[in-house]
């Protein structure tokens, strides 16, 4: 089982790969965070996707996503702010993928809607899956920490698109997980990515053991 460290009154399971977390703000220290979209309808599930309303909505999260959503703002940005040595940083950019008509889903925006509101701030959804080295272009200079709500059929891509083909990461995000949160951390522009990952546990029904 991965080591855990306490945030608030729950613990999380982390992994490092590469060397330690660091903090985002100490000299040109960089974090970017990725996760996956809340969670969606599966075919033979008795979820459905809904709107805020509550009327059905294809592209839209299930009460599960909306939940995890709204849990994710302390998550992120709990009261009296997150611990000293914390393996997570509050954002102070958010990045989500844009709807398109080839890729219609508000999942990874409405993931982040909460969080961003909380804190005030605007969610680039400017770059859509596909255009991964376009966003990372975007990504890199934007003020730090950063957080990035994505598809799980890119994140793999995106990942490697920021920090190289090299950094030990996993190579397959599963179908079945919205509950982790991926780190990549360095200490300067011309420092190499270190990979870290993050089991949410928000939920009973979240699992402890990272990818």
């Amino acid at each position: 089982m991965a080591p855990g460290r306490e945030i608030g009154h729950q613990r999380i399971a982390v992994q490092h790969v590469g060397g330690s977390s660091g903090r985002d703000g100490a000299g040109d220290m960089q974090r970017i965070m990725l996760i996956r979209h809340a969670e969606k309808h599966h075919d033979g599930s008795p979820d459905r996707s809904v709107a805020p309303d509550g009327s059905h909505a294809k592209h839209h999260l299930t009460v599960r996503g909306w939940q995890r959503a709204g849990a994710l703002v302390r998550y992120f940005a709990p009261v009296g702010g997150l611990p000293p040595g914390s393996p997570i940083s509050t954002p102070r950019s958010i990045f989500a993928s844009a709807a398109t008509p080839k890729s219609p889903s508000l999942r990874a925006q409405h993931t982040v809607e909460p969080l961003a509101a909380l804190l005030g701030l605007e969610i680039n959804h400017e770059h859509a899956d596909g255009e991964e080295k376009a966003l990372v272009s975007a990504v890199l200079p934007a003020p730090g920490p950063v957080l990035i709500s994505w598809h799980h059929s890119h994140l793999i891509r995106l990942t490697l698109t920021i920090a190289g083909h090299d950094i030990a990461c996993p190579r397959d995000w599963p179908d079945d997980r919205f509950d982790i949160v991926w780190i990549l951390d360095r200490d300067g522009p011309d420092a190499p990515w270190r990979f870290n990952q993050v089991a949410q546990q928000l939920f009973a029904y979240d699992r402890a053991e990272a990818i």
